[in-house]
């Protein structure tokens, strides 16, 4: 059974079994509760609401979707079934098991803290470091710090901006970006960021051109290549959508800027790599990088962060090969609507602009909502075909 929790990486941070996410999590969690049905190998989804059911009927006109949903209460009925939540918190353990489910079906207290330690940020700082000294063409630089003073004599030691970074917290989240020289305010965000999780993560800001990752699946102490993401993010680092491309296909773009043998070459370190640093991980994890301009050309910041969880670049790539046509193009877009009514407004001109048009289960071209849209949305899942 899986289910959307995107308020993981706060609650991970927390760690507490009684955290409450912020209502915007809350908000987006119920509102994209469908979205697993998309990449869940046709396993139960835990979605409440009717409007969900409503959709996925919808759908199940057009594609073949074989995922069934299910409610809190009816969750006792799959305890044989395997859970796969977007991500392994306390929070989420002690809502599940008010929902009946049995504790020996969920991660004890010490994996839980296991899976804490390696979604630290302090595990990309190492491996960025240890994959610098390995290749030449390789750029950026990442350093975690524990002490204030430290912090301050790294961020005075050179000019340009700069990005710190809570060493647990959500892709996109967590950080904040110095323009020139830190202030008050960010200084006393350092100050309480190191007294509740012990460090603060400092980098460069370097001359981004694209966002890509690599996706990995760990199992058994052994990690897979599992694709490509490329990505959109804004200035801030919040997380916009994906292209829909291709493997084959994000190659060549990627390639017009960098030799496909470092990627290559990239991809086979990274196995190694994770594979030796988080033997006891099941589940996806996904490696952002960067292609940035330099004065000696385009080059690769090859760990950005690494996701220990289900994510959104990984949802792009399964829905592509699922259910888009080999060479399809298209686009990803997880949305956010301030004003009620916004949501229903785009999603009926999309509808009228550019109609799905589906051949022998494959999507063809148009564009279609991944989630339910009514006159109330303010988040939606949805995806255009060219």
């Amino acid at each position: 059974m899986y289910l959307f929790n995107p308020e993981h990486d706060l609650a991970l941070a927390n760690f507490s079994p009684n955290y409450t996410p912020p209502a915007s999590a809350a908000l987006m969690a119920a509102e994209l509760a469908l979205l697993p049905v998309w990449y869940s190998d046709g396993d139960p989804v835990l979605a409440e609401g009717e409007q969900h059911r409503l959709h996925l009927e919808a759908v199940r006109q057009l594609l073949p979707i074989p995922s069934s949903l299910v409610s809190c209460k009816e969750i006792s009925k799959y305890t044989c079934q395997p859970i796969i939540p977007w991500g392994w918190n306390p929070a989420l353990r002690k809502r599940l098991i008010t929902c009946g489910v049995q504790e020996e079906q969920l991660p004890s207290s010490a994996e839980l803290l296991q899976l804490r330690n390696y979604s630290h940020r302090h595990h990309a700082v190492r491996i960025l470091s240890e994959l610098l000294a390995e290749e030449p063409a390789f750029c950026g630089e990442s350093y975690y710090f524990t002490t204030l003073d430290d912090l301050l004599t790294y961020l005075q030691s050179f000019s340009g901006d700069k990005l710190l970074k809570m060493p647990l917290s959500g892709s996109g989240k967590g950080l904040i970006r110095i323009l020139g020289a830190i202030t008050d305010k960010q200084t006393d965000w350092c100050r309480r960021v190191m007294r509740e999780q012990g460090g603060v993560v400092a980098e460069p800001v370097l001359n981004k051109v694209v966002d890509f990752a690599m996706e990995f699946y760990l199992e058994e102490g052994k990690a897979r290549f599992t694709g490509y993401s490329l990505f959109r993010a804004a200035a801030s680092g919040a997380y916009l959508g994906n292209e829909l491309l291709s493997d084959a296909h994000i190659m060549e773009r990627l390639t017009a800027y960098i030799p496909a043998g470092l990627l290559d070459k990239l991809r086979e370190s990274l196995t190694a790599k994770l594979t030796a640093a988080f033997p006891h991980y099941t589940g996806y994890a996904g490696v952002d990088m960067m292609i940035c301009k330099t004065e000696k050309g385009y080059h690769i910041q090859p760990c950005v962060e690494i996701n220990m969880r289900m994510n959104m670049g990984m949802v792009a790539r399964l829905f592509h090969d699922r259910f888009i046509e080999c060479d399809g193009e298209g686009r990803f877009t997880i949305g956010y609507f301030k004003k009620p009514g916004s949501a229903l407004l785009l999603h009926q001109e999309m509808q009228r602009e550019s109609p799905l048009r589906v051949v022998d289960g494959k999507i063809v071209s148009g564009y279609l909502s991944l989630t339910p849209v009514g006159a109330d949305t303010r988040y939606s899942a949805y995806i255009s075909v060219r």
